[in-house]
């Protein structure tokens, strides 16, 4: 198994683990109000991504053969807006959990998918060459982070 396909399994476990049971610590109404808005934020961000992918959309980093370079829409504010919506919709999942454990899974997704948004610039680097590292100098990797690192 390479190392990126061990990302992806990582962050499809970790999302499940989001789920587990147990009553909640607090359940403040503005604290659910929160949760919500940053579940309902999360998912239009990753949305937007994943409506300018269409059919080149795949959960592996490499980019699909003969897919274009996404720079526009949601993809100039940053390179990869369904890690952005899915971290930020799970930290709403999490606020509205309020469980001390799935803090842990979050944090370890937020490290698992900035590994994977890393290990992914590799390969659109290396399929898009100086036009990726334009777009990369110019766009953040997730929410900081311009250029190739």
């Amino acid at each position: 198994m390479r190392r990126a396909d061990a990302l992806v399994i990582a962050q499809f476990a970790l999302l499940l683990l989001l789920l587990l049971p147990g009553p909640p610590l607090w359940s403040a109404v503005w604290i659910t109000t929160v949760a919500v808005v940053l579940g309902l934020v999360g998912l239009a961000v990753a949305a937007a991504g994943i409506a300018v992918l269409g059919r080149d959309l795949v959960p592996w980093v490499a980019p699909r053969a003969g897919a274009p370079l996404r720079t526009g829409g949601i993809y100039r504010v940053t390179r990869n807006p369904i890690y952005l919506g899915i971290l930020v919709g799970a930290a709403g999942w999490v606020l509205w959990r309020a469980r001390v454990e799935l803090v842990v899974v979050w944090a370890a997704l937020c490290a698992v998918l900035v590994v994977k948004a890393h290990v992914e610039q590799r390969y659109l680097l290396a399929a898009f060459g100086d036009e990726y590292r334009a777009y990369a100098a110019r766009t953040p990797l997730i929410l900081f982070g311009r250029g190739i690192r």
